[in-house]
């Protein structure tokens, strides 16, 4: 990179952003001046932090942040529960936060669940990033930590935030499409960003449309510090561990769940913490000092990066427990507000220019979405400990200090004086030396956008690499400009050939573009790492999943029961789907309470399925489509399947005899069923896609 040209690295895109940009009009601030530079924020130094004198940005984010009343600009689908946070592990050793200085201790917390895209009113299985926030209410004030299950961004600095969500919103002249990146504008923008590629393998892979916001993983995204009673610090990133485990869907079953069930993943959440299923993860952390930091190949301040786990690996400190609805949705899931400002001593954040941005976006947005400054006086929002200040007044202030001090310094006594400031227990900024030129310049050691989506791409496996062509493939057949998807696959090809090659090939793209020019090229020495593939983790346990049973009148009671039994021991549900509402009988006059009938419950809402029709009755299953389509596409989404042998005649119809495998089994009450239940505790019959 040429460091006498100073637009050199202003995105580290090389020509592309220019060479798109083409004659147009001079972009200005609202008051009318020109500006000249768009991609970045002022800093003190390339790698220093944002400074809050920098109107282009201040401007920009305050507006962004107002354009919506009251729905949340993005993050607007949400869902909520309350829980706990419980200390495992003290870190007396790194951090003088005082939520991890005693082990067993339980500290309040509520988490929010969202997509980003959507409206309030979208479908939960839209292929989107998702939002992970989780608010704890310390002794020590309320700590914020907003995140998203996955660890790393779209873009490097905040500046570009209005540009990347107005661009996967709908188009504003049509309003269309609603909860989809899979159109020109989205795709125009990632194309002229080559700092996106690698949150952008991460968007095309199965960890965008998640089975169960329970199956999931959440990062902080953004490097933090930790910092002791000596005033010692390190940096740390923070993760979410699943303990049941990840699992997806495939794009197939996503489009069909919307249209079955666009609740799913709020019912899922809804129905596991009442029925005492409590969902619960693991905090953990990657800890790293300034020296790592200095020799690590990436810069840590850089927010479309991750340390991969083989390298700093994940120390585990807590876990977090859901185990109470929400009372009202408005109240609390609707009015709760997270603000990355929010942190407590112990904790402090880093130079990262798009936490930066953060730090003054999400305040502000809360003034605008909430009515005013007072937000922090709803109860969701309140701290649980002591909370003494002198602000006052304000449009909905439900308190207001009392006696005749509302200034600090006062030299009222202590009943009248008010509070006062505590040096000993008062939050303090870790003194980081800070110097450098006021610019508006990307550091170099942000510039290498290629390199960490190559180790992403070859670190899955061959199934989920597959699911990424094909995602890459339908959304940019969805873009009908072609010079937008040629750019994309120029992209593609300083990540993988045969991945370019594949989805150029799906897309009609012929000859190959010249790979993109690259501010830095592509390494090939990064390993694979095992613990970026969701196959390569899963847990073997079918706990917490659903079992589909399609029955009629006349089933096999004692086949029924003995898997209803091993289901429960199993932890997993058991949901009865007929060609009817209301009851059935079994062969023995036993009766059962239907829980979806067969065009309310297709085989998509469940992750394995039993067929267990009465000898005289499988006549009826073969009448009805959705019965049908019930077998065709639990087999087709590669899903477990146990039959008896009246459902061969069904199984039939709907293809699938010829290619019964090893997923598939044939039931008795005895230990075939047993079989069949430690089969599913693989979740899928991956062998069956290949």
């Amino acid at each position: 990179m040429d460091k006498t040209d100073p637009k050199s690295n202003r995105g580290n895109g090389g020509e592309t952003h220019q060479q798109a940009t083409g004659n147009t009009s001079t972009l200005t601030t609202q008051q009318g001046a020109p500006i000249a530079d768009d991609q970045n924020s002022l800093k003190a130094g390339a790698r220093g932090p944002t400074l809050m004198e920098d109107h282009i940005l201040r401007e920009k984010l305050f507006h962004f942040d107002h354009e919506r009343i009251p729905e949340r600009v993005v993050h607007a689908r949400g869902f909520g529960a309350h829980g706990y946070f419980e200390t495992t592990e003290t870190l007396e050793d790194v951090t003088s936060a005082d939520i991890f200085q005693r082990k067993g201790e339980r500290t309040p917390a509520f988490v929010r669940f969202s997509t980003v895209a959507g409206s309030k009113g979208s479908a939960d299985l839209a292929r989107d990033v998702r939002g992970f926030a989780v608010k704890l209410y310390t002794k020590e004030g309320n700590w914020d930590i907003v995140g998203n299950n996955i660890p790393v961004f779209f873009i490097q600095d905040a500046i570009k935030f209005p540009d990347l969500v107005h661009s996967v919103k709908e188009e504003p002249d049509r309003g269309f499409p609603q909860a989809q990146s899979a159109h020109d504008n989205f795709w125009d923008f990632a194309s002229l960003m080559p700092e996106s590629m690698h949150m952008l393998m991460w968007q095309m892979s199965d960890r965008t449309i998640p089975r169960s916001f329970r199956f999931m993983e959440g990062f902080g995204v953004h490097s933090f510090r930790l910092v002791d009673k000596d005033g010692k610090s390190q940096f740390v990133k923070f993760h979410w561990k699943p303990k049941q485990g990840m699992q997806s869907v495939l794009w197939d079953e996503a489009l069909k769940i919307n249209g079955a069930d666009p609740d799913f993943h709020r019912r899922d959440l809804w129905n596991a913490i009442n029925q005492g299923d409590y969902p619960e993860w693991e905090l953990g952390l990657q800890i790293f000092d300034d020296e790592f930091a200095e020799k690590f190949e990436f810069d840590v301040l850089d927010a479309t990066k991750l340390i991969p786990e083989e390298q700093v690996p994940i120390r585990i400190v807590g876990r977090l427990v859901l185990d109470r609805v929400v009372s009202n949705f408005f109240a609390e899931t609707e009015q709760v507000a997270f603000c990355t400002q929010n942190i407590v001593k112990g904790i402090d954040h880093s130079n990262d220019p798009l936490l930066q941005g953060r730090n003054f976006s999400y305040l502000d947005t809360q003034l605008k979405r909430l009515g005013g400054p007072n937000f922090t006086h709803i109860p969701i929002n309140a701290p649980k400990c002591p909370m003494h200040h002198f602000q006052q007044d304000g449009h909905m202030a439900m308190r207001n200090p009392t006696g005749r001090a509302n200034y600090e310094p006062n030299s009222w006594g202590e009943e009248e004086g008010g509070p006062r400031e505590d040096p000993a227990r008062g939050f303090e900024s870790y003194p980081e030396d800070v110097s450098g030129p006021k610019v508006r310049e990307r550091s170099e050691t942000f510039a290498d956008h290629y390199s960490q989506a190559r180790q992403f791409y070859i670190s899955q496996t061959e199934t989920e690499q597959q699911h990424i062509i094909s995602a890459f493939s339908f959304e940019l057949s969805k873009v009908k400009r072609p010079a937008i998807r040629e750019r994309m696959v120029s992209h593609l090809l300083n990540i993988d050939q045969q991945l370019a090659e594949k989805v150029a090939e799906r897309l009609g793209v012929e000859p190959l573009p010249a790979p993109a020019e690259a501010a830095m090229p592509t390494r090939q020495d990064l390993p694979v790492s095992d613990k970026l593939s969701i196959l390569k983790n899963t847990l073997v346990s079918f706990k917490g999943r659903k079992m589909g049973v399609l029955m009629t009148d006349g089933y096999d009671a004692d086949i029924y029961h003995h898997l209803e039994n091993l289901l429960k021991g199993e932890g997993a549900l058991c949901k009865v789907v007929a060609p009817h509402a209301g009851e059935i009988k079994s062969n023995k006059g036993d009766v059962l309470t239907v829980d979806e009938k067969i065009d309310g419950g297709p085989s998509v809402l469940f992750d394995a399925v039993m067929i267990l029709p009465g000898i005289d009755s499988v006549e009826t299953l073969l009448q009805i489509p959705n019965a049908i389509t019930f077998v065709s596409d639990a087999f087709n989404h590669n899903k477990f399947i146990g039959y008896i042998e009246s459902a061969m005649p069904l199984l039939a119809k709907a293809g699938i005899v010829e290619m019964l495998d090893e997923g598939c089994l044939q039931l008795d009450s005895g230990e075939t069923a047993a079989e069949f239940i430690t089969k599913c505790r693989n979740l899928r019959y991956w062998q069956r896609a290949s």
